[in-house]
């Protein structure tokens, strides 16, 4: 069905940007619901903590990056985790759903909440990481930004390495745990 717009013309021939059609809006969602962020990449901080987002990062980020993004500390590691506003919204979402009766409730989103900020890139794709949270994921100059599906984390270099390493000893066993029975469909 072609939609009228004020001018009195449909959508498609009156210049209206795409936006207005509703097919976009439907494209948007769609997309935005199955992100998925791939590679791994070595960057360096300035010293006010800016990062410039790596350009295959920010290309596969393009499509939500003017919605900014949430930083916060991670829940298990000496880390920062990079959530695009939309996955943001999304997790907010789970976590209002949470009894505010039930203490340990308020406990968990009163700590999962510290210390977050929302952040934006500026024109050269560039972010900057408040000094707290550079300072609790220990950050130097070399740092690793690392594809976690939705999110980004952020990672001292000496970290990470130390971090995979670790991981990748008994990888093989983790992997079976985790995985072993969610393949077979």
């Amino acid at each position: 069905m072609i939609k009228k717009h004020k001018c009195g013309k449909s959508y498609q021939h009156c210049g209206v940007k795409w936006e207005k059609v509703g097919l976009f809006s439907i494209f948007t969602n769609y997309f935005i619901n199955m992100i998925s962020i791939l590679g791994t990449y070595q960057c360096k901080a300035d010293s006010k903590g800016r990062v410039m987002l790596p350009n295959n990062l920010r290309k596969q980020l393009l499509p939500i990056i003017t919605e900014g993004f949430v930083i916060k500390r991670s829940v298990f590691y000496k880390c920062l985790e990079l959530h695009p506003m939309t996955e943001w919204n999304e997790l907010m979402n789970k976590v209002n759903k949470l009894n505010r009766f039930v203490k340990k409730n308020n406990d968990f989103i009163r700590t999962y909440m510290s210390g977050l900020r929302q952040v934006e890139t500026d024109s050269s794709g560039r972010f900057l990481i408040p000094k707290d949270l550079f300072l609790f994921a220990e950050l130097k100059k070399d740092i690793v930004l690392s594809s976690s599906v939705n999110m980004v984390e952020i990672w001292s270099k000496d970290n990470y390495e130390v971090s995979v390493q670790n991981t990748m000893k008994d990888f093989a066993n983790l992997s079976e745990e985790v995985m072993g029975d969610k393949l077979q469909d």
